[in-house]
């Protein structure tokens, strides 16, 4: 833009842009403005204008001389600008009669609201204690929020319980679907997958000492007491949590949950209850699904590898597995199906109100349900080793 002229066209050379300073009298310097002032061109940095100042003692105002100013753009603005800071800090005031009227407009706008505390942060290089306090701040905060995200729940539990929950019969069916029957294919796959997996390695150790039939021992209690229930809950944290995260999310962005409230109608029981209740319902469901699947894998690995009979193997299968190690299956699954509800849910209502907010909150439901899923597992193991079941 310019007031002169438009910045060169196609096939015109631009003029070297040119910046002097003048003494007018003991208090006043004027900066002489020649040539061509556009990004095409190169304009002095911030260092060099301060270096240039420095040598300049006992100016009390600024000046500018535009009289050989060709085309200009934003880059007149931005040396503008540092001038202005360069003598702010200085004490030293500043005229902008001198320069083209429709950089003092431009100058007037940028100048009208005041730049926002903080907006220039990424320029700034804290330190590595700086950033261990924020992470330490932010790690707080977001403890108490989950905390008073995990309350919320228990609340609408007991609205529930209470009958006092209000939230669409369809939406709980509709999620179990989601969960539950849309779900067996890609939990089969890595169900039997894992059970190959198992079956095969412990077939490699135990075929040195002829103990061959013990691979379904191995596979059996595997699967049965934990990895069914661990492979299925990474499974639904990548598949359903990071659903519920990016649906919960895009219904912020388009403002459907404000509009929840303004209906007088809770978040909590209307979008997250359902939720919560089909992964608990549906989890130990898969679990015992992916428990039969792995057996199955590594059936087929000890008749096809091992040269063992089905009967055989099944039959050792059932000698070695236990009801208990079942029972600690499927509550390794409904443990599993709350947090990974949990996890998407909070993230979803965490969100922010832009695409890339709806992103981030989707990729945190997935890693947040997963770092929870091998706590819970570690936390339930060390368990029922102190329990002795």
């Amino acid at each position: 833009m310019s007031d002169r002229a438009s910045p060169n066209a196609k096939g015109s050379r631009l003029s070297a842009a040119a910046l002097s300073l003048q003494r007018h009298d003991d208090q006043t310097l004027v900066l002489v403005l020649s040539g061509d002032w556009t990004l095409d061109n190169e304009i002095a940095s911030a260092s060099e204008l301060q270096a240039r100042f420095e040598s300049v003692a006992g100016v009390q105002r600024v000046v500018f001389d535009t009289g050989g100013l060709g085309a200009w753009d934003s880059s007149l603005l931005i040396l503008v600008t540092r001038i202005i800071d360069l003598c702010s800090g200085r004490r030293v005031e500043v005229l902008k009669e001198g320069l083209p009227p429709g950089a003092r407009r431009l100058l007037s706008l940028a100048s009208a609201t005041p730049e926002r505390a903080g907006a220039r942060k990424g320029d700034q290089h804290p330190g590595i204690l700086a950033h261990l306090g924020e992470a330490t701040i932010d790690l707080g905060r977001s403890m108490v929020e989950v905390l008073a995200f995990i309350g919320e729940c228990a609340a609408a539990l007991g609205r529930l319980l209470a009958g006092r929950a209000r939230f669409r019969k369809s939406d709980l069916f509709l999620a179990m679907q989601t969960c539950g029957a849309q779900a067996l294919p890609i939990v089969s796959l890595i169900s039997i997958l894992v059970g190959v997996i198992l079956a095969f390695v412990g077939a490699i150790q135990l075929r040195v000492f002829g103990a061959q039939l013990y691979v379904a021992s191995l596979v059996g209690i595997a699967m049965v007491r934990v990895m069914g229930a661990v492979m299925t809950g990474i499974i639904m944290a990548g598949r359903t949590g990071a659903a519920f995260a990016a649906q919960l999310g895009t219904m912020q962005v388009n403002e459907e949950i404000d509009s929840l409230k303004t209906l007088g109608l809770q978040p909590m029981d209307f979008l997250v209850l359902p939720r919560l209740l089909a992964l608990f319902l549906m989890m130990p469901l898969l679990c015992l699904y992916a428990d039969l699947m792995g057996i199955l894998g590594g059936l087929v690995v000890g008749v096809g590898m091992l040269d063992l009979g089905a009967v055989e193997y099944l039959s050792q299968t059932r000698e070695t597995v236990k009801l208990n190690d079942l029972w600690i299956g499927l509550f390794h699954g409904a443990v599993f199906g709350v947090l990974i509800a949990v996890a998407g849910c909070l993230r979803g209502m965490q969100s922010g109100r832009s695409a890339s907010a709806v992103g981030n909150a989707t990729t945190s439901a997935v890693v947040t349900s997963i770092v929870s899923i091998i706590a819970a597992t570690a936390l339930i193991t060390v368990a029922c080793n102190v329990l002795g079941i």
